[in-house]
Protein backbone atom coordinates (compact mmCIF):
# COMPACT_ATOMS: atom_id res chain seq x y z
CA UNK A 1 0.00 0.00 0.00
CA UNK A 2 0.85 3.70 -0.62
CA UNK A 3 1.97 5.90 2.09
CA UNK A 4 -1.43 7.91 4.02
CA UNK A 5 -1.79 11.20 2.51
CA UNK A 6 0.17 14.09 3.66
CA UNK A 7 -2.53 17.18 5.01
CA UNK A 8 -2.63 20.36 2.51
CA UNK A 9 0.82 22.58 1.92
CA UNK A 10 -1.41 25.40 3.47
CA UNK A 11 -2.33 23.85 6.98
CA UNK A 12 0.82 21.92 7.06
CA UNK A 13 2.94 26.09 6.57
CA UNK A 14 -0.10 27.39 8.96
CA UNK A 15 1.00 24.76 11.49
CA UNK A 16 4.67 25.67 10.84
CA UNK A 17 4.26 29.29 11.26
CA UNK A 18 2.50 28.85 14.79
CA UNK A 19 5.39 26.59 16.23
CA UNK A 20 7.57 29.52 14.82
CA UNK A 21 5.43 32.00 17.36
CA UNK A 22 5.20 29.20 19.88
CA UNK A 23 9.22 29.00 19.85
CA UNK A 24 9.19 33.25 19.64
CA UNK A 25 6.89 33.61 22.53
CA UNK A 26 9.42 31.24 24.78
CA UNK A 27 12.73 32.95 23.53
CA UNK A 28 10.60 36.38 24.76
CA UNK A 29 9.77 35.22 28.42
CA UNK A 30 13.13 33.27 28.97
CA UNK A 31 15.94 35.93 27.61
CA UNK A 32 13.85 38.98 28.81
CA UNK A 33 14.30 37.11 32.26
CA UNK A 34 17.92 35.96 31.84
CA UNK A 35 19.10 39.66 30.29
CA UNK A 36 16.72 41.39 33.02
CA UNK A 37 20.18 42.27 34.31
CA UNK A 38 21.82 43.95 31.74
CA UNK A 39 18.63 45.92 30.74
CA UNK A 40 18.09 47.22 34.40
CA UNK A 41 21.85 48.57 34.28
CA UNK A 42 21.38 50.15 30.88
CA UNK A 43 17.86 51.57 31.76
CA UNK A 44 19.12 52.49 35.25
CA UNK A 45 16.71 50.43 37.27
CA UNK A 46 16.27 49.21 40.48
CA UNK A 47 16.99 45.53 41.12
CA UNK A 48 13.53 45.51 43.19
CA UNK A 49 11.40 47.54 41.00
CA UNK A 50 12.41 45.86 38.10
CA UNK A 51 11.96 42.25 39.27
CA UNK A 52 8.47 43.24 38.63
CA UNK A 53 9.06 43.14 34.79
CA UNK A 54 9.66 39.59 34.81
CA UNK A 55 6.26 39.00 37.43
CA UNK A 56 3.77 41.09 35.35
CA UNK A 57 4.88 39.34 32.07
CA UNK A 58 4.75 35.95 33.90
CA UNK A 59 1.74 36.96 34.82
CA UNK A 60 -0.15 37.92 31.63
CA UNK A 61 1.43 34.66 30.02
CA UNK A 62 -0.63 32.40 32.58
CA UNK A 63 -3.91 34.12 32.93
CA UNK A 64 -4.15 33.85 29.05
CA UNK A 65 -3.72 30.15 28.85
CA UNK A 66 -6.94 28.88 29.61
CA UNK A 67 -8.87 31.00 27.58
CA UNK A 68 -6.46 31.29 24.12
CA UNK A 69 -8.27 28.85 22.17
CA UNK A 70 -11.31 29.95 22.80
CA UNK A 71 -11.04 33.04 21.52
CA UNK A 72 -8.72 31.91 18.58
CA UNK A 73 -11.72 29.41 17.63
CA UNK A 74 -13.89 32.54 17.92
CA UNK A 75 -12.44 35.16 16.29
CA UNK A 76 -10.25 32.15 13.65
CA UNK A 77 -6.75 31.58 14.39
CA UNK A 78 -5.58 33.16 11.62
CA UNK A 79 -6.89 36.61 12.60
CA UNK A 80 -6.45 35.82 16.14
CA UNK A 81 -2.71 34.68 15.44
CA UNK A 82 -2.24 37.65 13.67
CA UNK A 83 -3.31 40.06 16.41
CA UNK A 84 -1.16 38.46 19.02
CA UNK A 85 2.06 38.24 16.90
CA UNK A 86 1.89 42.18 15.74
CA UNK A 87 0.91 43.40 19.68
CA UNK A 88 4.07 41.60 20.14
CA UNK A 89 6.30 42.85 17.58
CA UNK A 90 5.06 46.13 18.15
CA UNK A 91 5.80 46.23 21.81
CA UNK A 92 9.13 44.70 21.38
CA UNK A 93 10.07 47.68 18.55
CA UNK A 94 9.32 49.99 21.24
CA UNK A 95 10.34 48.62 24.70
CA UNK A 96 14.03 49.57 24.83
CA UNK A 97 13.13 53.01 23.86
CA UNK A 98 10.88 53.45 27.30
CA UNK A 99 12.67 54.89 30.61
CA UNK A 100 9.67 54.55 32.43
CA UNK A 101 9.86 51.00 34.92
CA UNK A 102 6.27 51.79 35.38
CA UNK A 103 4.97 51.47 31.34
CA UNK A 104 8.24 49.32 30.66
CA UNK A 105 5.86 46.80 33.46
CA UNK A 106 2.39 47.22 32.09
CA UNK A 107 4.06 46.76 28.39
CA UNK A 108 5.92 43.61 29.24
CA UNK A 109 2.36 42.56 31.01
CA UNK A 110 0.74 42.80 28.43
CA UNK A 111 3.38 41.08 25.57
CA UNK A 112 3.14 38.12 27.68
CA UNK A 113 -1.06 38.05 27.78
CA UNK A 114 0.04 37.62 23.61
CA UNK A 115 2.68 35.29 23.94
CA UNK A 116 1.01 33.27 26.26
CA UNK A 117 -1.89 33.09 23.42
CA UNK A 118 0.31 31.70 21.05
CA UNK A 119 1.55 28.33 22.81
CA UNK A 120 -1.53 26.89 23.26
CA UNK A 121 -2.63 26.95 19.72
CA UNK A 122 0.38 24.81 18.98
CA UNK A 123 -1.04 22.02 20.63
CA UNK A 124 -4.59 22.56 19.13
CA UNK A 125 -3.71 22.49 15.72
CA UNK A 126 -1.39 19.56 15.68
CA UNK A 127 -4.26 17.90 17.49
CA UNK A 128 -6.54 19.36 14.75
CA UNK A 129 -4.66 19.46 11.80
CA UNK A 130 -2.39 16.62 11.78
CA UNK A 131 -3.36 12.88 10.81
CA UNK A 132 -2.83 9.98 13.75
CA UNK A 133 0.14 8.73 11.18
CA UNK A 134 2.06 11.97 11.94
CA UNK A 135 0.54 13.31 15.06
CA UNK A 136 3.25 12.43 17.13
CA UNK A 137 5.61 14.40 15.00
CA UNK A 138 3.64 17.42 15.95
CA UNK A 139 3.55 16.24 19.29
CA UNK A 140 7.53 16.43 19.09
CA UNK A 141 7.68 20.12 17.75
CA UNK A 142 5.21 20.69 21.19
CA UNK A 143 7.72 19.19 23.33
CA UNK A 144 10.35 21.64 22.33
CA UNK A 145 8.38 24.06 24.07
CA UNK A 146 9.63 22.67 27.22
CA UNK A 147 12.78 21.18 26.41
CA UNK A 148 14.19 22.99 23.21
CA UNK A 149 13.20 26.84 23.89
CA UNK A 150 14.32 27.39 27.58
CA UNK A 151 17.61 26.31 26.84
CA UNK A 152 18.80 27.82 23.61
CA UNK A 153 17.24 31.26 25.56
CA UNK A 154 20.55 31.19 27.61
CA UNK A 155 22.78 31.16 24.38
CA UNK A 156 21.08 33.66 22.42
CA UNK A 157 20.74 35.94 25.86
CA UNK A 158 24.69 35.41 26.20
CA UNK A 159 24.99 36.32 22.08
CA UNK A 160 22.87 39.41 23.01
CA UNK A 161 24.78 40.82 26.13
CA UNK A 162 28.32 39.88 25.89
CA UNK A 163 29.34 38.54 21.73
CA UNK A 164 27.00 41.55 19.96
CA UNK A 165 26.87 44.02 23.43
CA UNK A 166 23.70 45.59 22.76
CA UNK A 167 20.84 45.47 24.90
CA UNK A 168 18.03 45.94 22.86
CA UNK A 169 18.56 43.20 20.92
CA UNK A 170 16.63 40.86 24.23
CA UNK A 171 13.45 42.01 23.10
CA UNK A 172 13.93 43.47 18.83
CA UNK A 173 15.34 39.49 18.54
CA UNK A 174 11.57 38.15 18.25
CA UNK A 175 10.39 41.01 15.36
CA UNK A 176 11.67 38.85 12.22
CA UNK A 177 10.17 35.62 13.38
CA UNK A 178 6.76 37.66 14.26
CA UNK A 179 6.92 38.32 10.37
CA UNK A 180 7.23 35.20 9.33
CA UNK A 181 5.03 33.46 11.55
CA UNK A 182 2.13 35.81 10.15
CA UNK A 183 3.05 35.26 6.92
CA UNK A 184 3.10 31.61 6.98
CA UNK A 185 0.01 31.47 9.17
CA UNK A 186 -2.00 34.53 7.00
CA UNK A 187 -0.88 32.23 3.71
CA UNK A 188 -1.90 28.80 4.89
CA UNK A 189 -4.88 28.77 8.02
CA UNK A 190 -8.05 28.97 6.10
CA UNK A 191 -9.88 32.25 5.84
CA UNK A 192 -13.02 32.19 8.37
CA UNK A 193 -15.83 34.46 10.16
CA UNK A 194 -16.12 35.93 13.41
CA UNK A 195 -18.56 33.65 15.69
CA UNK A 196 -19.91 36.14 17.51
CA UNK A 197 -22.71 34.24 18.76
CA UNK A 198 -20.11 32.56 21.19
CA UNK A 199 -19.77 35.23 23.37
CA UNK A 200 -23.16 35.02 24.51
CA UNK A 201 -21.54 31.18 25.94
CA UNK A 202 -18.45 32.28 27.67
CA UNK A 203 -18.41 31.77 31.09
CA UNK A 204 -17.40 35.23 31.71
CA UNK A 205 -17.66 35.68 35.41
CA UNK A 206 -15.44 32.28 35.83
CA UNK A 207 -12.96 34.11 33.72
CA UNK A 208 -12.84 37.11 35.81
CA UNK A 209 -12.02 34.80 38.89
CA UNK A 210 -9.68 33.42 37.05
CA UNK A 211 -7.97 35.81 35.77
CA UNK A 212 -7.24 37.56 38.82
CA UNK A 213 -6.53 34.75 40.83
CA UNK A 214 -4.05 33.09 38.52
CA UNK A 215 -2.67 36.98 38.12
CA UNK A 216 -2.55 36.96 42.41
CA UNK A 217 -1.05 33.38 42.73
CA UNK A 218 1.94 34.68 40.23
CA UNK A 219 2.82 37.78 42.27
CA UNK A 220 2.74 35.82 45.19
CA UNK A 221 5.32 32.82 43.70
CA UNK A 222 7.62 35.30 41.63
CA UNK A 223 7.94 38.00 44.84
CA UNK A 224 7.78 35.42 47.65
CA UNK A 225 11.16 34.61 48.39
CA UNK A 226 12.40 38.53 47.68
CA UNK A 227 9.38 39.63 50.43
CA UNK A 228 9.76 36.50 53.15
CA UNK A 229 6.75 34.68 52.24
CA UNK A 230 4.25 34.85 54.81
CA UNK A 231 5.50 37.77 56.68
CA UNK A 232 5.00 39.89 53.91
CA UNK A 233 0.93 41.25 53.72
CA UNK A 234 1.28 41.25 49.99
CA UNK A 235 1.98 37.70 49.36
CA UNK A 236 0.18 36.75 51.94
CA UNK A 237 -3.17 38.01 50.46
CA UNK A 238 -1.92 37.27 47.10
CA UNK A 239 -1.87 33.37 48.07
CA UNK A 240 -5.28 33.38 49.86
CA UNK A 241 -7.08 35.61 47.74
CA UNK A 242 -5.46 34.01 44.73
CA UNK A 243 -6.05 30.84 45.68
CA UNK A 244 -9.76 31.63 46.48
CA UNK A 245 -10.77 32.64 43.07
CA UNK A 246 -8.24 30.55 41.26
CA UNK A 247 -10.61 27.72 43.26
CA UNK A 248 -13.82 29.65 42.32
CA UNK A 249 -12.93 29.29 38.78
CA UNK A 250 -13.09 25.92 38.65
CA UNK A 251 -15.65 25.63 39.88
CA UNK A 252 -18.12 27.89 37.90
CA UNK A 253 -15.90 25.61 34.82
CA UNK A 254 -17.10 22.42 36.43
CA UNK A 255 -20.91 23.83 36.07
CA UNK A 256 -20.81 25.61 33.12
CA UNK A 257 -22.04 24.51 29.84
CA UNK A 258 -19.76 25.88 27.89
CA UNK A 259 -16.46 26.12 30.04
CA UNK A 260 -13.49 27.53 28.63
CA UNK A 261 -11.63 24.52 29.96
CA UNK A 262 -13.09 21.05 30.26
CA UNK A 263 -12.03 19.75 33.86
CA UNK A 264 -13.88 16.35 33.59
CA UNK A 265 -10.98 15.33 31.00
CA UNK A 266 -8.94 14.99 34.20
CA UNK A 267 -11.78 12.33 35.17
CA UNK A 268 -9.99 9.86 31.71
CA UNK A 269 -6.62 8.57 34.18
CA UNK A 270 -4.00 9.05 31.55
CA UNK A 271 -5.14 12.95 31.56
CA UNK A 272 -5.41 13.12 35.24
CA UNK A 273 -1.96 11.49 36.26
CA UNK A 274 -0.32 12.99 33.36
CA UNK A 275 -1.35 16.55 34.35
CA UNK A 276 0.18 15.88 37.72
CA UNK A 277 3.15 14.22 36.01
CA UNK A 278 3.61 17.06 33.71
CA UNK A 279 3.66 19.63 36.83
CA UNK A 280 6.47 17.46 38.40
CA UNK A 281 8.18 17.13 35.52
CA UNK A 282 8.82 20.32 34.91
CA UNK A 283 9.76 21.42 38.33
CA UNK A 284 12.27 18.69 37.59
CA UNK A 285 13.63 20.01 34.45
CA UNK A 286 15.04 23.31 37.03
CA UNK A 287 17.45 21.29 37.11
CA UNK A 288 18.79 20.44 33.67
CA UNK A 289 18.90 25.09 33.66
CA UNK A 290 18.47 26.98 36.61
CA UNK A 291 20.67 24.60 38.63
CA UNK A 292 24.13 24.97 36.46
CA UNK A 293 23.15 28.59 35.89
CA UNK A 294 23.09 29.66 39.18
CA UNK A 295 26.46 27.51 40.46
CA UNK A 296 28.06 28.49 37.55
CA UNK A 297 27.22 32.38 37.77
CA UNK A 298 27.86 32.38 41.97
CA UNK A 299 30.52 30.39 42.35
CA UNK A 300 32.83 30.56 39.12
CA UNK A 301 31.39 34.09 38.26
CA UNK A 302 30.43 33.03 34.84
CA UNK A 303 28.21 35.40 32.77
CA UNK A 304 25.20 33.69 30.40
CA UNK A 305 27.61 33.27 27.44
CA UNK A 306 30.20 30.97 29.57
CA UNK A 307 27.56 28.97 30.51
CA UNK A 308 25.63 29.06 27.17
CA UNK A 309 27.39 25.56 26.05
CA UNK A 310 25.83 23.73 28.56
CA UNK A 311 22.51 24.91 27.77
CA UNK A 312 23.24 24.31 24.12
CA UNK A 313 23.88 20.16 25.43
CA UNK A 314 20.27 20.23 25.80
CA UNK A 315 19.00 22.23 22.81
CA UNK A 316 20.22 21.79 19.81
CA UNK A 317 19.60 17.31 19.78
CA UNK A 318 15.88 18.08 20.50
CA UNK A 319 15.75 19.05 17.09
CA UNK A 320 16.18 15.30 16.27
CA UNK A 321 15.55 13.86 19.49
CA UNK A 322 12.07 14.70 19.42
CA UNK A 323 10.68 13.45 16.60
CA UNK A 324 13.27 10.02 16.95
CA UNK A 325 11.13 9.25 19.80
CA UNK A 326 8.09 9.54 17.74
CA UNK A 327 9.48 7.23 15.32
CA UNK A 328 9.91 4.73 18.36
CA UNK A 329 6.70 5.23 19.60
CA UNK A 330 5.07 4.70 15.94
CA UNK A 331 6.56 0.75 17.28
CA UNK A 332 4.30 -1.95 18.17
CA UNK A 333 6.11 -3.32 20.16
CA UNK A 334 7.30 -0.51 22.10
CA UNK A 335 5.30 0.44 25.18
CA UNK A 336 4.96 4.56 25.18
CA UNK A 337 5.02 4.01 29.46
CA UNK A 338 8.15 2.30 29.27
CA UNK A 339 10.19 4.73 27.18
CA UNK A 340 8.80 7.72 29.53
CA UNK A 341 10.00 5.55 32.71
CA UNK A 342 13.33 5.26 30.91
CA UNK A 343 13.65 8.95 30.10
CA UNK A 344 12.35 9.56 34.05
CA UNK A 345 15.58 7.30 34.91
CA UNK A 346 17.54 9.35 32.77
CA UNK A 347 17.29 12.35 34.48
CA UNK A 348 16.69 11.00 37.49
CA UNK A 349 20.28 9.78 37.12
CA UNK A 350 21.60 12.95 35.80
CA UNK A 351 20.36 14.72 38.99
CA UNK A 352 22.20 12.03 41.51
CA UNK A 353 25.67 12.98 39.39
CA UNK A 354 25.20 16.80 39.88
CA UNK A 355 24.88 15.81 43.56
CA UNK A 356 28.24 14.92 43.78
CA UNK A 357 29.25 18.37 43.02
CA UNK A 358 31.66 20.65 44.47
CA UNK A 359 32.93 24.30 44.73
CA UNK A 360 35.40 23.36 42.50
CA UNK A 361 33.70 22.39 39.42
CA UNK A 362 33.03 24.31 36.26
CA UNK A 363 31.60 24.27 32.55
CA UNK A 364 33.08 20.30 32.20
CA UNK A 365 31.59 18.81 35.18
CA UNK A 366 28.09 19.37 34.13
CA UNK A 367 29.09 17.54 30.69
CA UNK A 368 27.95 14.33 31.54
CA UNK A 369 24.61 15.42 33.35
CA UNK A 370 23.43 17.55 30.49
CA UNK A 371 23.81 14.54 28.07
CA UNK A 372 21.87 12.40 30.00
CA UNK A 373 19.04 15.32 30.48
CA UNK A 374 19.24 15.76 26.71
CA UNK A 375 18.38 12.31 26.42
CA UNK A 376 16.03 11.85 29.03
CA UNK A 377 13.93 15.10 28.62
CA UNK A 378 12.20 14.42 24.79
CA UNK A 379 11.69 10.39 26.32
CA UNK A 380 9.83 11.83 29.21
CA UNK A 381 7.39 14.86 27.36
CA UNK A 382 6.77 13.35 23.79
CA UNK A 383 5.99 10.23 25.50
CA UNK A 384 3.57 11.49 28.32
CA UNK A 385 1.96 13.68 25.77
CA UNK A 386 0.93 10.63 23.43
CA UNK A 387 -0.52 8.77 26.46
CA UNK A 388 -2.33 11.93 27.12
CA UNK A 389 -3.49 12.92 23.50
CA UNK A 390 -4.10 9.38 23.03
CA UNK A 391 -7.73 9.44 24.88
CA UNK A 392 -8.69 13.31 23.80
CA UNK A 393 -11.26 13.13 20.74
CA UNK A 394 -10.06 15.67 17.97
CA UNK A 395 -13.22 17.90 19.79
CA UNK A 396 -11.78 17.78 23.22
CA UNK A 397 -8.44 19.36 21.43
CA UNK A 398 -8.62 22.94 22.63
CA UNK A 399 -10.20 21.62 26.17
CA UNK A 400 -7.20 20.01 26.28
CA UNK A 401 -4.77 22.82 25.51
CA UNK A 402 -6.21 25.23 27.68
CA UNK A 403 -5.37 22.18 30.79
CA UNK A 404 -1.96 20.92 29.39
CA UNK A 405 -0.31 24.70 28.79
CA UNK A 406 -1.76 26.33 32.04
CA UNK A 407 0.04 23.54 33.83
CA UNK A 408 3.07 24.06 31.82
CA UNK A 409 3.33 27.75 33.21
CA UNK A 410 2.37 26.66 36.19
CA UNK A 411 4.79 24.22 36.82
CA UNK A 412 7.68 26.26 35.73
CA UNK A 413 5.99 29.33 37.96
CA UNK A 414 6.39 26.19 41.25
CA UNK A 415 9.67 25.10 40.29
CA UNK A 416 11.48 28.33 39.92
CA UNK A 417 9.67 29.19 43.20
CA UNK A 418 10.82 25.92 45.17
CA UNK A 419 14.34 26.14 43.82
CA UNK A 420 14.73 29.68 45.37
CA UNK A 421 13.12 28.45 47.89
CA UNK A 422 15.17 25.84 48.70
CA UNK A 423 18.67 27.47 48.11
CA UNK A 424 17.65 30.83 50.76
CA UNK A 425 16.50 28.46 53.35
CA UNK A 426 19.25 25.31 52.70
CA UNK A 427 22.01 28.01 52.47
CA UNK A 428 21.07 29.21 55.53
CA UNK A 429 21.16 26.08 57.36
CA UNK A 430 24.78 24.81 55.70
CA UNK A 431 25.87 28.14 56.48
CA UNK A 432 25.34 27.47 60.43
CA UNK A 433 26.33 24.45 60.08
CA UNK A 434 30.05 25.60 58.35
CA UNK A 435 30.41 28.59 61.07
CA UNK A 436 29.51 26.30 63.55
CA UNK A 437 32.68 23.73 62.81
CA UNK A 438 34.71 26.82 62.27
CA UNK A 439 34.15 27.53 65.75
CA UNK A 440 35.29 24.33 66.84
CA UNK A 441 37.86 23.85 64.41
CA UNK A 442 39.66 27.68 64.41
CA UNK A 443 43.20 26.71 65.24
CA UNK A 444 43.27 24.52 62.55
CA UNK A 445 42.16 26.97 59.91
CA UNK A 446 44.35 29.44 58.14
CA UNK A 447 44.28 32.68 59.29
CA UNK A 448 41.68 34.75 57.06
CA UNK A 449 40.16 38.11 57.17
CA UNK A 450 36.55 38.29 57.91
CA UNK A 451 35.71 39.43 54.09
CA UNK A 452 37.79 36.01 52.74
CA UNK A 453 36.01 33.48 55.19
CA UNK A 454 32.24 35.28 54.44
CA UNK A 455 33.16 34.69 50.96
CA UNK A 456 34.42 31.10 51.14
CA UNK A 457 31.11 30.58 53.92
CA UNK A 458 28.61 31.77 51.07
CA UNK A 459 30.46 29.54 47.77
CA UNK A 460 30.11 26.38 50.15
CA UNK A 461 26.86 26.58 51.32
CA UNK A 462 24.91 27.51 48.04
CA UNK A 463 27.37 24.17 46.69
CA UNK A 464 25.64 21.97 49.04
CA UNK A 465 22.50 23.50 48.69
CA UNK A 466 22.21 22.99 44.79
CA UNK A 467 23.73 19.28 45.90
CA UNK A 468 20.76 18.91 47.79
CA UNK A 469 18.11 20.31 45.43
CA UNK A 470 19.84 17.66 42.90
CA UNK A 471 19.10 14.90 45.22
CA UNK A 472 15.60 16.27 45.88
CA UNK A 473 14.88 16.81 41.90
CA UNK A 474 17.09 13.14 41.27
CA UNK A 475 14.34 11.60 43.99
CA UNK A 476 11.43 13.32 42.31
CA UNK A 477 11.74 11.92 38.98
CA UNK A 478 12.53 8.23 40.40
CA UNK A 479 9.17 8.54 42.12
CA UNK A 480 7.17 10.03 39.17
CA UNK A 481 8.29 6.19 37.62
CA UNK A 482 5.75 3.82 39.29
CA UNK A 483 2.85 7.07 38.49
CA UNK A 484 4.09 6.37 35.09
CA UNK A 485 3.68 3.02 34.98
CA UNK A 486 0.23 3.00 36.50
CA UNK A 487 -1.13 4.74 33.22
CA UNK A 488 -3.09 3.20 30.70
CA UNK A 489 -1.31 1.62 27.70
CA UNK A 490 -2.53 2.80 25.05
CA UNK A 491 -0.96 0.50 21.88
CA UNK A 492 0.82 2.14 19.17
CA UNK A 493 -0.97 4.11 16.50
CA UNK A 494 -0.68 3.09 12.80
CA UNK A 495 2.95 3.08 11.12
CA UNK A 496 3.72 6.56 8.92
CA UNK A 497 4.27 3.94 6.16
CA UNK A 498 2.03 1.14 5.71
CA UNK A 499 2.85 -2.31 3.72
Amino acid sequence: MSKPALPPTKILAALLGIFISAMMAGLNNRVGTLGLVDVRGALGFGVDGSSWITTSYLAGEILITPFATWFAITFSVRRFHTYMVLIIASIALTLPFVNDLSLVIALRFVQGVASGALVPLLMMMALKALPLHIRLHGLALYAMTATFSPNIAIWLTGQWTDEVNNWRLIYWQVIPLCFVAIALVRWGAPKEATKYGRFKEGNWLGMGLGVIGMALLTIALTQGERLDWFNSTLITLALINGGALLTLYLITEWYHPTPFISLRLLGRRNLGLGSLIFTLLLIVFMSATVLPMNFLTAVQDYRVLQSSQLALIIALPQLVLGSVVAILLYKKWVDARVVFAIGLLTIGIACFIGAGITSSWNRDQFLVTQILQAIGQPMAVVSMLFLMTSVVQPHEGPYFSGIINTLRVLGTLLGGALVGHLLTQRGSLHTDTLIGHASTSSSYLPILNPAELSHIFAQQSLTLSIADIYRLFGVLACLLIPIVLSMTHVPAPSSPVTN
